[in-house]
């Protein structure tokens, strides 16, 4: 008798944060339980999901939100809920390591273990995103995780528009790509809605790459003071679930607090995969101008 396919069901959770760490915590384990319930085995919380998005200011004080990987009580927390239902949790954080700071994500699997850590490679610095006062680049390079119910890979927000880390861990064997996210309006630009813009880049990457994959973002307006006044950002929403041709198989608006849904039959999309040819026919050999910043310099 034929083996039965493995069918994975992955969710997206989307809600506005306050700016007290317990509410947020509570919150996030509401919708864990109610994507569980829903048949979710692989939840992803969205991007610092602890508090509101600190980065619009450059303030010292924000650094007192950072904690250490080891202990932290949310990833504890979220280890006893993962345990609790079976589910695996990507946990979202803001990490200090002695005098070194990162946006990391902790990846617990579905009997409380903790798989490991990676740390958020692009740092963005603009108006409203100033993650460069806070974050040291990573250091843990693109990872994916053996988790019970699928080998995923794990990337955080900014790094969702270059596709090169989309690949790396396609390479690696990602059946999954996850990516919390926290974006929304541009506070020196009200005409710029990079909302759509944001979507179709990482389509881009499920269909690239013949994988699903998983986005999940906040919505509310958060008011942060800055040295300059405050600074305001509407964040958009949007989260959503693609599917291996980049097809959008869930989506959520840009208010509403969501538990995205979907199913994945993850033999049948690796035969897909491997009968369409796009890993058979790479050529790494001529790639190495990806390895420069200017198009001919290594970068050494």
């Amino acid at each position: 008798m034929a083996e039965k396919n493995r069918l994975v069901t992955v969710a997206a959770l989307q809600f506005a944060c306050t700016d007290d760490v317990s509410t947020n915590v509570a919150t996030a384990e509401r919708l864990v339980r109610a994507a569980h319930q829903k048949g979710a085995n692989i939840i992803l919380i969205q991007e610092l999901f602890e508090g509101y998005y600190f980065c619009q200011a450059q303030k010292e004080e924000f650094f007192h939100r950072a904690k250490p990987y080891p202990g932290h009580p949310t990833i504890a927390r979220m280890q006893n809920l993962a345990k609790e239902l079976g589910v695996v949790i990507p946990v979202s954080f803001f990490e200090e390591a002695n005098n070194a700071h990162y946006n990391s994500v902790a990846i617990i699997d579905a009997d409380g273990t903790d798989l490991g850590l990676y740390r958020k490679s692009h740092i963005p610095d603009g108006p409203g995103y100033q993650e460069k006062f806070y974050f040291n680049p990573g250091d843990t390079g693109f990872k994916v995780f053996q988790t019970k119910y699928a080998k995923i890979g794990v990337a955080i927000c900014w790094d969702q528009w270059f596709p090169e880390a989309a690949r790396a861990m396609a390479l690696q064997g990602a059946e999954v790509l996850f990516y919390p996210t926290a974006i929304g309006s541009e506070p020196q630009d009200d005409g710029l809605d990079s909302r759509d813009h944001w979507r179709r880049v990482m389509q881009g990457h499920a269909g690239a790459n013949v994988v699903p994959l998983v986005a999940s973002n906040r919505v509310g307006k958060e008011i942060i003071e800055t040295e300059h006044g405050n600074s305001e950002i509407t964040f958009y929403g949007y989260s959503f679930i693609a599917g291996p041709t980049g097809e959008l198989v869930a989506a959520a608006g840009d208010k509403e607090e969501a538990v995205l849904v979907a199913q994945f039959d993850l033999d049948n999309i690796k035969s897909k995969r491997h009968g369409w040819g796009v890993y058979r026919d790479r050529r790494p050999d001529l790639y190495k101008v990806l390895l420069t910043l200017d198009g001919s310099n290594p970068v050494k």
